[in-house]
């Protein structure tokens, strides 16, 4: 960067930048109080004590000057150059402590961090050792300007540090990376960081360093100016995605048995299992709390040790589906039976059978949905308290439902025995237990595969 002063009778030009740069414009060194020529040991002298502060991690910036005559056009080409180089400062500026663990957080996540700067390729190579992340390999700008975009999409799966880039080869980079359809998160915080923030996925501006420019074409501002909650952010999302995978499966499956157990009812010639009411009451007083409950699961424990998702891939995979048919049809038909051993002695009491044991079966099945891979062993039955509240909290209106007349009057229910709540827990129990086995044996294969040899 140049400006131009007004000193005295003429104009002199302050430059700041890359020192390398700075002394390859440079003809002459202010030393020692005097201007001398800037002779190839000197060049040689000050390249070294460069490279020293550079491979300390130190950014390093460089300043010139130059009086210029009158004659002189005030453009770049002709203002920077014929340089009095001033020196250079070293800048402890080091990364956060936590930002290593970070990184170290998003490769186990199969999130691949590259680093781009504008710096000395020496400190980033030192910043990325400290980091963890391999400098082998490292491009600088000029060699990104050298290679055909076939050979940088090449270099880019193994190279981790880019240095000495401009903002046209951050667009560069970006669009490679997306032609194999790569979702690209990009972190700046200065003007010529804004062309890259706007076409990246995930444009990232920094809050507290960030120009204006910088946040009004990103995506997402980081407030706290921290890789580290870039990570953290990516496991709310996955943890999210996962309770709304959560939700949607359980709310369908649950549909589903209500489904079977209607239609089933019909086709085999029986009255009516559940009337409307009670199929409104099963869908928001029952489902709705522990669905929405159920969207509060904490994250699990290896969700950032995943490969990222598909971005095409539907919520609904086929396994999915199929389990909400066979978990849903399972239901279904527990719900027919608990309704088929009463319906000829007294309608309303085996409609309250079916009706109860619906709400118990869900109730053990919203327990199966907490976790698709963990046994609840491993995710700890409390450890998401709020359905347990609701689980409680669904029982208990359904035993008031139960046994308080207005609302039989109103759900069209009949009093239950104990022997009959007994009943259905058990025959509700296996939904539970299978769900668990088939987790527990899923979970000793993947271990088991693992295992080395």
């Amino acid at each position: 960067m140049t400006i131009i002063y007004r000193e005295g009778d003429g104009d002199v030009a302050y430059v700041k930048g890359a020192p390398e740069v700075l002394l390859d414009l440079s003809s002459r060194l202010f030393r020692d109080g005097a201007i001398v020529p800037l002779t190839d040991d000197l060049r040689d002298a000050l390249q070294q004590e460069l490279c020293g502060y550079a491979s300390r991690g130190l950014r390093v910036l460089g300043a010139a000057y130059r009086p210029l005559p009158g004659d002189v056009p005030r453009t770049a080409e002709a203002v920077e150059k014929d340089l009095i180089f001033l020196g250079f400062a070293g800048i402890v500026d080091p990364p956060r402590p936590e930002a290593a663990e970070a990184i170290r957080l998003c490769r186990s996540a199969g999130i691949d961090v590259i680093m781009i700067t504008g710096d000395n390729p020496l400190t980033a190579s030192a910043i990325a050792q400290d980091l963890g992340l391999s400098s082998e390999g490292a491009l600088t700008g000029a060699d990104l300007e050298a290679m055909t975009d076939d050979e940088l999409a090449r270099r880019l799966r193994t190279t981790k540090v880019l240095s000495r880039v401009t903002a046209e080869h951050k667009l560069r980079v970006i669009d490679i990376l997306s032609r194999d359809r790569e979702v690209i998160a990009m972190t700046g915080d200065g003007v010529n960081d804004a062309p890259a923030l706007k076409k990246a996925s995930i444009g990232i501006a920094m809050g507290i360093k960030g120009t204006d420019v910088a946040k009004e074409s990103s995506d997402m501002v980081l407030v706290d100016d921290n890789f580290a909650s870039i990570v953290a952010g990516v496991e709310e999302g996955r943890r999210e995605y996962d309770n709304i995978a959560r939700f949607t499966r359980y709310l369908l499956s649950s549909n589903v048995g209500e489904i079977v157990a209607i239609v089933g009812g019909l086709l085999m010639g029986l009255p009516l299992i559940l009337i409307p009411v009670q199929i409104l009451w099963i869908n928001l007083i029952t489902d709705g709390p522990t669905a929405l409950a159920l969207g509060l699961e904490p994250a699990e424990k290896d969700v950032m040790q995943r490969r990222p998702r598909n971005p095409d891939e539907s919520i609904l995979t086929r396994s999915a589906l199929l389990v909400i048919l066979v978990i849903g049809a399972w239901l279904g038909l527990l719900t027919l039976y608990a309704f088929s051993g009463f319906y000829e002695v007294d309608i309303d009491r085996a409609r309250t059978m079916a009706f109860t044991g619906l709400i118990i079966f869900e109730m053990y099945n919203v327990l199966n949905f907490r976790s698709f891979r963990f046994p609840l062993h491993r995710i700890g039955f409390f450890s998401n308290p709020t359905l347990i509240l609701a689980i409680l909290g669904s029982l208990g209106l359904q035993a008031l439902v139960v046994y308080v007349p207005i609302l039989q009057e109103f759900l069209g229910t009949a009093p239950l025995t104990l022997a009959d709540w007994g009943l259905l827990f058990l025959l509700g129990l296996p939904i539970l237990l299978a769900g668990e086995i088939y987790k527990i044996l899923r979970l000793r294969s993947e271990e088991k595969g693992r295992t080395p040899a």
